[in-house]
């Protein structure tokens, strides 16, 4: 008669080159979300010289709105003078370089595309801000005067949804373990 144990089955090695797809694809996620974020605020900064026209009305619930962004999310950490723009900088590039760690050795493939959301997004404020002193955001949608989000950019859509996405996986899923043995 066979014994039941508490031991638990061994776990397949997964194919070999599987973690490195997901890496190689990951940053090239990453590289694509910062290429796309920086094409459209070139494109809104000098072609549409939406600087001097201040706002361009698309839709009547979304516009292109100049903001010049000193801060972090929701206005917070403002960054008024040279020491805390680079401060800012320096704490962005940090999490950023924590991210493409943490993207290295992530091995499932949504939590790849969610820190490669989040590592693209992070990289086109960063490069704004150094070159800038601040982010250019421009993406307005509001339903009258109410807006549901701050006038954001492509790299903020980028690292909330991957925020998101990686909050939604760490509550809604488990490792693997059972509360029932059979």
């Amino acid at each position: 008669m066979a014994e039941l144990t508490d031991t638990p089955a061994p776990v397949a090695a997964p194919h070999p080159g599987e973690e490195g797809r997901w890496r190689t694809f990951g940053y090239t996620l990453a590289i694509g979300i910062f290429v796309v974020d920086q094409i459209l605020k070139w494109i809104v900064t000098y072609p549409l010289q939406l600087q001097q026209r201040g706002v361009i009305d698309l839709l009547p619930i979304f516009d292109l709105r100049w903001v010049e962004n000193r801060g972090v999310s929701m206005g917070m950490l403002t960054a008024d003078t040279d020491l805390g723009r680079w401060l800012l900088v320096a704490m962005t590039a940090g999490i950023a370089i924590f991210v493409a760690v943490w993207l290295w050795r992530e091995p499932k493939r949504a939590d790849a595309v969610a820190l490669s959301m989040i590592l693209g997004g992070a990289l086109g404020n960063i490069v704004d801000r150094v070159r800038y002193g601040y982010v250019v955001d421009f993406l307005d949608l509001h339903f009258g005067e109410w807006r549901p989000f701050l006038i954001f950019n492509v790299a903020d859509a980028a690292i909330t949804i991957g925020v998101l996405l990686l909050l939604v996986r760490s509550l809604l899923t488990r490792d693997g373990k059972t509360k029932k043995e059979v």
